[in-house]
């Protein structure tokens, strides 16, 4: 299997990319961190394929670790898709009211979170690193989309992709010092003295600030899958040089 659907039904289909041993790059999805752009090319091929669409659908972003959200519209389809050059620049957030669009995130360890709600049409997806999480990024998009779309956040859905676990995600004491700042994390965060190390559950905290944000605890999903420990996840951390799981959603027509 090198795609795991989160939803396929009527409304919407959404899911993300696994790594393989057998696809070429190992089914890596990232232009920015790729041996050949043409094969990263060939794989997105495939996946506009198995999800019924062509890759002039898809819409990336260029990540930056940042809190920027873009709506995107018909007319950015295909940005990012065949060039990095053509992605949005700077955003770690999109989302879109269109069908036909397919938002992608790129992760190898962050949180990668899925959004729709039926009710108001918006699909979206947030990149989260500890970087992004700390800035608030999942905070600060609901916060935007309330405010311009004039939306219910309870009607939402939010899918939180496979991630680095709190166990293999350990940090110095900078870093806890910045969740702690939060004000909401330290029930994520445990100290393991042997090693003087803190390790921080990433998805845990974002899914708190979806909480925050109004979403009810009951319509999100956590996918507890490692990156690190697992075999078909890509993890900067295990191997500091990974491919990237594309994490995407789109609306049907």
């Amino acid at each position: 299997m090198t795609t795991k659907l989160y939803i396929n039904n009527d409304h919407f289909i959404a899911g993300i990319t696994l790594k393989n041993e057998v696809e070429l790059e190992q089914h890596n999805m990232a232009l920015h961190v790729c041996e050949k752009e043409e094969e990263i090319i060939q794989n997105r091929k495939k996946l506009a394929a198995y999800i019924g669409c062509d890759i002039r659908q898809f819409v990336c972003a260029n990540q930056t670790h940042s809190d920027n959200v873009y709506k995107v519209t018909a007319q950015d389809r295909g940005r990012g898709a065949l060039s990095k050059d053509t992605a949005i620049p700077n955003t770690d957030a999109l989302y879109t009211t269109e069908p036909g669009i397919v938002l992608c995130t790129f992760t190898a360890d962050c949180v990668p979170v899925i959004f729709y709600s039926e009710k108001s049409g918006i699909i979206g997806v947030i990149h989260s690193g500890w970087q992004g999480t700390v800035k608030e990024i999942t905070r600060k998009v609901f916060e935007y989309i309330r405010n311009n779309e004039q939306c219910d956040l309870q009607d939402f859905h939010v899918l939180i992709g496979t991630a680095i676990s709190q166990e293999k995600f350990e940090v110095d004491e900078d870093v806890y010092e910045k969740f702690k700042n939060l004000g909401y994390a330290d029930e994520f965060v445990y100290f393991n003295a042997e090693t003087g190390k803190y390790h921080i559950d990433n998805q845990l905290t974002v899914k708190r600030q979806c909480e925050l944000s109004g979403i009810p605890s009951e319509q999100i999903f956590i996918d507890a899958t490692c990156t690190f420990k697992n075999p078909q996840g890509f993890s900067y951390r295990e191997d500091k040089k990974a491919g990237r799981h594309l994490t995407f959603i789109m609306k049907k027509a």
